[in-house]
């Protein structure tokens, strides 16, 4: 782990109200108001500088995704830095009672994913960009299946809805979630010792050229770009050189991006 000293961000044991207060449902400010405080005492927070999060319009926040914990610790991270996420979520989370109410309470966004119908939720999340919303994607799709939990090969969505929006696309690195919720099956969350969650913020991918394409290549080329712009976060986190290729759960090995969108 890379340790040398990150920018000063926001702290998080500002209460919500002062990091955070532009408008979001009530139940949202609750449960960030009790989750944050959880979060506070169960991990760490080395969060850096958020200085290259917009703090207002439509705007897309593409991460890797590391473990079934991180979609929390994230949250936590952007709600503090003042952006409350609108996140593409799997459909399943909204059959589980408590969870899909929570979800649907705080304007979170279901994907049935290997459907028809998986595409609705770019059109709720071109919605809530113009809104001026903040939409968070993991533009892989799911989990990291990469051997060294490296981030993995873009699926499309992430990238489709950067060109058609025209909006800002924030990378973000993170890491350390894994260490609490290992592997990609559900576990029992691990808190002793008490982990540290790390998040870097990018500058804007630079898409410009691409903006108005819809086209295979330009949405793979959109694609690289962007999962290289988490990388090289990720790798200043873990203070190590990240792998040249990019691990493909559709080849089960590393290699370049296949041109297919």
């Amino acid at each position: 782990m890379n340790s040398s000293p990150a920018r000063v961000g926001v702290d998080p044991r500002l209460p919500i109200g002062v990091a955070n207060p532009s408008p979001v449902q009530p139940a949202y400010r609750r449960l960030a108001k009790i989750g944050g405080w959880l979060l506070r005492r169960l991990t760490k927070q080395d969060w850096g500088s958020g200085e290259n999060l917009p703090k207002s319009g439509g705007i897309i926040v593409v991460s890797n995704h590391i473990s079934n914990f991180d979609p929390a610790v994230i949250a936590q991270f952007l709600a503090w830095n003042g952006r409350w996420p609108r996140a593409l979520g799997k459909s399943e989370i909204w059959d589980v009672p408590l969870l899909g109410r929570l979800a649907t309470a705080c304007g979170q966004i279901p994907v049935e994913r290997n459907t028809s119908r998986a595409r609705n939720s770019l059109v709720h999340a071109e919605e809530a960009i113009a809104a001026g919303e903040c939409v968070l994607i993991y533009p892989e799709g799911h989990r990291t299946t990469d051997p060294d939990l490296w981030p993995m090969i873009a699926r499309p969505g992430a990238a489709r809805l950067a060109l058609r929006t025209g909006c800002p696309v924030i990378p973000v690195g993170q890491w350390g979630a894994q260490d609490v919720m290992p592997g990609t099956k559900l576990t029992w969350p691990r808190f002793i010792p008490r982990r540290t969650m790390h998040f870097r913020v990018g500058k804007a991918v630079e898409l410009s050229d691409l903006y108005g394409r819809v086209d295979a290549v330009a949405v793979t080329e959109a694609g690289i770009r962007i999962m290289a712009a988490i990388t090289v976060l990720v790798g200043e986190i873990r203070g190590e050189d990240p792998p040249a290729d990019r691990y493909d759960v559709r080849t089960g090995r590393r290699g370049p991006a296949p041109q297919d969108g």
